[in-house]
């Protein structure tokens, strides 16, 4: 008999359950699952998540049970990397990062300056993301101040859980979207006091790497994150080596790459920074002393030859480590299909990762980096709402497959390995539903 009771009015879905309360790279018990599980709402909020049989006394009379069994409940996907504005040129071909910038990013990102384009862009990328179960992430937008407002205002609207940054970039640019070290930084803190904890909206100071800021720009951006501790810090760091060259010229003096931005204070809680493929010992060491977090972007990677994101030396170091999709560069907005381009790039780096650790890098792994554990992430009570229905019979391939699924990692694996976005039958925010399949 369960002793608590829930309020009147809740809601609760009934299905197989999922989420994590650690690593499961360093716990062995580092999850939670509930084969026939119960989810209870309220207000937006987790109230419990455990066994129904357990649960399902404490509902009152009036309880909205959901039916659902048959499918899975995991906490919303967590991207930590992407660009609303490189919706339009996903798939664009290209010798390698920078031949890619120049032909297709920077001519795309121009359009931006249109807020009715940035709106209708965003209107899509974020049906895009919630069609894939993707409730939070961390998004760059362009050096206009109207598309972050256009996002923003587009995020606020649906109540999701957004964290998104103009870009700065003040050299190494075409002149249409070059801004200046002083007006790129006031542009930010215009926009950081509009949209900062402005219902669920997080804002991120976003210099786009370092070759396209000039040393001013950079100082500026340290200044402005240690004037606003609380906000989110998102750059790229040694995606591939061509740029790692180009960083060294430009800052003879810096010991690395990463030394570049711990000179200027941007290494903190809250800092993401994307790729970390080409660094060493010394800068993963000053990943974990400074908390700030690698975010994974294998689909990318692959595709545009960057490199292999090194795991065993990443976990010896204890990075703080993230799944991400990085459209445009990256191939698909799926984390189903991202979770199997990273089984695949730490297979090649001679890293098994068993499915219950992809699943994490894309749920709690993701909360952690952003130290938003105990916001989202995971069904500990209190948390918000975010949870996406996995439906294992998607497809006749995967039915096939998970009909004959042995155990929770086999059932997590085919997931992974043969998923896509056919497999998201619903996605919830602050429980209320906002993508439902067919």
């Amino acid at each position: 008999m369960n002793s608590q009771t829930f309020p009147p009015g809740c809601q609760a879905w009934r299905a197989s359950i999922l989420h994590f309360h650690d690593d499961p790279a360093f716990s062995e018990r580092a999850h939670a699952w509930h084969e026939d599980g119960l989810l209870v709402v309220a207000n937006g909020r987790v109230l419990a998540a455990g066994d129904f049989a357990s649960l399902q006394s404490a509902l009152p009379a009036d309880a909205v049970v959901h039916d659902c069994r048959g499918r899975l409940i995991v906490p919303g996907f967590i991207d930590t990397h992407i660009h609303y504005p490189q919706t339009d040129m996903i798939a664009s071909p290209a010798e390698g990062l920078l031949p890619w910038l120049e032909t297709y990013t920077f001519p795309n990102e121009r359009k931006f300056q249109d807020p009715a384009h940035a709106s209708d862009v965003a209107r899509f990328f974020l049906d895009e993301l919630l069609r894939n179960g993707t409730t939070t992430a961390m998004v760059y937008c362009t050096v206009h101040k109207e598309s972050v407002d256009a996002f923003f205002a587009e995020s606020e609207r649906r109540n999701l859980r957004m964290v998104a940054g103009k870009i700065l970039m003040d050299r190494n640019c075409p002149d249409f979207l070059r801004d200046t070290a002083e007006g790129g930084v006031r542009d930010s803190e215009e926009l950081i006091r509009r949209w900062h904890n402005k219902g669920r909206q997080l804002y991120a100071i976003t210099p786009r790497f370092a070759p396209t800021s000039t040393e001013a720009q950079l100082r500026l951006s340290g200044e402005l994150a240690a004037q606003y501790p609380d906000t989110f810090l998102q750059t790229h760091v040694a995606e591939n080596t061509d740029e790692v060259a180009w960083v060294k010229s430009l800052f003879p003096g810096s010991r690395s790459y990463l030394d570049v931005y711990d000179s200027y204070g941007m290494m903190r809680p809250r800092a993401m920074y994307a790729h970390c493929i080409w660094l060493d010992d010394h800068d993963r060491a000053r990943m974990r002393e400074t908390q700030s977090a690698a975010s994974i972007c294998p689909t990318s990677n692959m595709f545009l030859g960057s490199g292999l994101f090194d795991f065993a030396r990443a976990d010896e170091a204890k990075v703080p480590l993230s799944l991400a999709t990085d459209v445009g560069g990256g191939t698909s907005f799926s984390m189903l299909r991202t979770m199997n381009g990273v089984y695949k790039v730490a297979r090649m780096g001679g890293t098994y990762l068993p499915a219950l650790r992809m699943f994490y890098l894309a749920t709690l792994g993701g909360a952690r980096s952003m130290q938003l554990e105990g916001t989202i992430g995971n069904f500990a009570a209190g948390t918000e709402a975010d949870f996406v229905l996995l439906d294992p019979r998607a497809t006749p391939l995967l039915a096939r497959r998970t009909e004959r699924c042995d155990s929770l990692e086999e059932l997590l694996f085919a997931l992974a390995l043969l998923g896509d976005d056919r497999c998201v039958a619903a996605t919830y925010s602050a429980g209320a539903r906002v993508h439902q399949a067919g």
